[in-house]
């Protein structure tokens, strides 16, 4: 909502206040989750990190991802389980309809699905389906854990969007809480580009407003794990363009944890892209 204000606020309050509620939206994340640093580079950010490849990370998520699987939790998040299932619920409609547009028939290309986070959390809506094909592209551990413990006949795991190309064309691009951690995503998004899905749907984006990209390292929580790893924060202009001008933007929507950003000098939130084929 502060940011729709903006304008308004810059009219008509003195820049003292202004900092005042900044200060604010900057505390309401409480997710515990922490960005430091603006790095010029990549490498630089990789260095204060401890990775995404970390092998804590992976056994988290391949115990979490088996209560669900086993049904002694309703869903995963971040290797974090829940009771209830908290749908991201944008994700979910436009899964709908693009298998309404398609006979009822869905296949999903989910870029850096983890073991399948999204595809056991939105299932129970997409059961019905007289086709369904959920293709989770991983890094080669998570992908070797997810064929032993997680693959049947609707999930599967790939090292590569060739390699998912080359058993079915998607007619659905997943990016859910990814995009940021990929050290080339210019690349990656064209690599989805050139797929021609007809949807492509970004989640849990995290993007800062009104100032350029900034290259940072996120720590994460101790409660969930022990884990840093770079993270970019997209100016939200750039992250929009990347997709452009193939596909066009359909729709944007506040992701569904709701938690503000803050970091020195600039205001974001964690936000929902919709891309249509053009």
């Amino acid at each position: 909502m502060l940011r729709h204000l903006k304008p308004f606020l810059k009219d008509w309050c003195p820049p003292a206040l202004l900092r005042g509620l900044r200060g604010l939206r900057a505390s309401a994340g409480g997710n515990g989750i922490e960005f430091s640093g603006d790095y010029p580079s990549w490498a630089q950010a990789s260095a204060q990190a401890t990775g995404y490849a970390a092998g804590n990370i992976l056994e988290k998520a391949r115990e979490a991802v088996l209560k669900v699987k086993r049904g002694e939790a309703a869903c995963e998040r971040d290797t974090v389980v829940f009771d209830h299932i908290e749908y991201s619920y944008p994700l979910l409609a436009n899964l709908l309809h693009a298998a309404s547009l398609n006979g009822n028939r869905l296949s999903v290309l989910d870029f850096g699905g983890a073991l399948g986070s999204s595809y056991y959390q939105n299932r129970g809506y997409l059961r019905h389906l007289g086709e369904l094909h959920w293709m989770v592209v991983e890094q080669p551990h998570f992908v070797e854990c997810g064929k032993t413990h997680f693959a049947d006949g609707v999930l599967s795991f790939h090292e590569s969007v060739e390699g998912a190309l080359a058993v079915r064309r998607p007619d659905f691009v997943l990016l859910s809480s990814v995009v940021q951690y990929l050290e080339h995503p210019g690349q990656i998004v064209q690599t989805l580009v050139k797929t021609r899905a007809p949807t492509i749907l970004v989640d849990r984006a995290p993007v800062l407003f009104d100032v350029p990209t900034r290259l940072t390292v996120q720590t994460v929580p101790p409660s969930i794990y022990e884990a840093s790893y770079p993270c970019r924060l997209f100016n939200e202009r750039e992250l929009i363009a990347c997709f452009e001008p193939e596909y066009v933007l359909a729709d944007q929507f506040d992701a569904s944890i709701g938690s503000s950003i803050a970091v020195r000098g600039a205001v974001g939130g964690y936000r929902g892209y919709l891309f249509r084929l053009r």
